[in-house]
């Protein structure tokens, strides 16, 4: 079991908001992992409501838990990033405050990466659930990414992903730390998956182990909420919305031009991202004439 004075094997990490209604199910479901190697680092995004007392609470019954409450609202994204910077585990593994956890996903997980060090993510499959919990349905995300080629790794990323449950597995925090993790631009979960797929392969548990809650105030809820994406991405500040297929697009090619790849997968990378561009270009000339992100442009899932 971790301890204070050592660097645990993996970060489990929460960023929360207002998440008082599911808040102990996710800690609980997360504390009996059976893999037990790990810090729960939970950063609060200035709640106003019960979060803080419960984490408290956990924080004085486990020793694992560490807890951080941001001085003001850093928008979803800017705390996913916030609660990444303070984990320090050789894997890390986002969580979130209302989803569901089976006991062996950590361990089944881990054993993928240290099995296999060409992978940078392992996840597994995934039950949709409502908010009493009850299983709607099974959905299993297309993302396991065997191939050798960085580029038909993107592609499949780019191309397939759907409800984006990936960047809540157990990833590699040194792959991550090659990415501009996830930003406030919308489908940067997307963006941030296919950076990863840069970097190494991805790799599917064929178990179901997660369970993904979907409920009228959770993040996929109403996508097309302008109001929402707003409080949710850039609280505070409206503009920093802009532009967002741009800068999503810009992202992806800082990242080829940086990550170490053969000169042919660099190449083939940037000529897969150029092949988007042409067809994202009606998009990319709309942003650029409203001089602002239209949300209807991007149909991709959020991160939370």
């Amino acid at each position: 079991m971790t301890t204070p004075d050592r660097t645990p094997r993996v970060s489990i990490a929460i960023p929360v908001y207002n998440g008082e209604r599911f808040l102990r199910a996710s800690i609980e479901g997360l504390l009996a992992q059976t893999f037990t190697d790990f810090e729960l680092v939970i950063a609060d995004n200035a709640s106003t409501d019960a979060t803080e007392a419960i984490c408290r609470e956990y924080v004085a019954r486990d020793v694992r838990v560490r807890y951080h409450r941001n001085e003001r609202n850093l928008g979803g994204p800017g705390n996913f990033r916030r609660v990444f910077h303070l984990s320090r585990g050789e894997y890390h593994k986002w969580s979130t405050a209302d989803d569901l956890w089976h006991p062996t996903l950590v361990e089944r997980c881990v054993a993928v990466l240290d099995a296999r060090p060409d992978v940078v993510l392992a996840y597994p499959r995934s039950n949709i659930v409502d908010a009493a919990g009850a299983v709607v349905r099974t959905f299993d995300d297309p993302l396991d990414l065997p191939e050798e080629s960085a580029a038909e790794r993107v592609r499949h990323v780019m191309e397939k992903s759907t409800l984006c449950h990936a960047h809540l597995g157990v990833l590699r925090r040194s792959a991550m730390l090659r990415t501009g993790l996830i930003g406030s631009e919308l489908a940067s979960d997307v963006r941030f998956l296919a950076e990863m797929a840069m970097v190494g392969k991805f790799a599917v548990v064929p178990e179901y182990l997660f369970g993904r809650r979907f409920h009228e105030a959770s993040s996929s809820w109403d996508r097309d909420d302008v109001e929402w994406q707003r409080q949710y991405y850039a609280p505070g500040r409206p503009g920093l919305a802009g532009f967002g297929t741009w800068r999503r697009y810009a992202h992806l090619l800082h990242r080829a031009l940086r990550v170490p790849l053969a000169t042919r997968d660099r190449w083939e990378v940037i000529r897969f991202l150029g092949r988007r561009m042409r067809w994202e270009r009606a998009t990319l000339a709309r942003e650029l004439v409203q001089g602002r992100f239209t949300p209807r442009d991007v149909h991709l899932s959020h991160p939370r």
